[in-house]
């Protein structure tokens, strides 16, 4: 473990940016990842990662922690989080960067959206039920860190390891996306409030991963006129 100081952003070759390495979506188990931020910290040097930010689902208590094993590990750290967001019927996720995080409009913002995760795992247990499959929401909590947080990702896991499926990829598309059995749609943070969130706590709003959202180019298009015109 080093004990450097941690690199400041001057410190770095900007001349040529493709000789930077930077992560700047992690998840761990304080949401559904599978490893302690200071796991992720470690793993991101040992990768050469000179910027690294920890993006958990709609909560940031894990970022603290993931600060003080950036500092030990010599990487410049960008506190980060990706609020889960309803937009025209459809589940998006913004990353924030480099938010503040404590005592924050952003803090508040996603207590509000973690209230209803455990009714709605519930209920996608209750419906795995009706096709035979049992037990799933006990099943999940196994791997999660963090319960007020439990997800589809954990529920995937479970029915993984039960090889009910063969691999995560496999789950979604039999259970657990719209019109399949399993899937239970939820009412996250608005567009605008994900971003004014981000935005009022003096971090940079983005949307994450683009590409696997399923929208038609127009409705792409006017999602991207939208978040640039409310500061995105």
């Amino acid at each position: 473990m080093s004990t450097a100081a941690p690199l400041s952003a001057n410190q770095l070759d900007w001349s040529d940016p493709h000789l930077i390495n930077a992560d700047l979506h992690c998840h761990s188990t304080v949401s559904d990842g599978t490893l302690e931020p200071e796991e992720l910290a470690a793993r991101a040097a040992a990768n050469g990662v000179q910027i690294w930010s920890l993006t958990d689902h709609d909560e940031v208590s894990g970022l603290a922690r993931a600060a003080r094993a950036a500092a030990e590990h010599n990487l410049i750290f960008i506190p980060g989080v990706e609020i889960s967001v309803t937009w025209s019927a459809v589940t998006l996720h913004i990353v924030g960067l480099n938010v503040q995080y404590e005592n924050s409009p952003l803090e508040k913002g996603l207590a509000s959206v973690r209230n209803g995760r455990t009714e709605r795992a519930i209920e996608m247990s209750r419906q795995l039920e009706k096709v035979g499959i049992e037990g799933v929401y006990e099943g999940a909590l196994k791997y999660v860190g963090n319960p007020n947080l439990i997800s589809r990702t954990h529920f995937a896991r479970c029915l993984v390891e039960r090889k009910v499926c063969a691999d995560i990829r496999e789950v979604f598309e039999r259970f657990l996306t719209p019109g399949k059995p399993g899937y239970v749609p939820h009412e996250w943070a608005s567009l605008k409030q994900a971003v004014d969130w981000i935005l009022d706590s003096n971090g940079l709003p983005v949307i994450a991963h683009p590409g696997r959202y399923d929208l038609k180019p127009m409705q792409m298009d006017e999602l991207v006129e939208q978040f640039v015109k409310m500061g995105g």
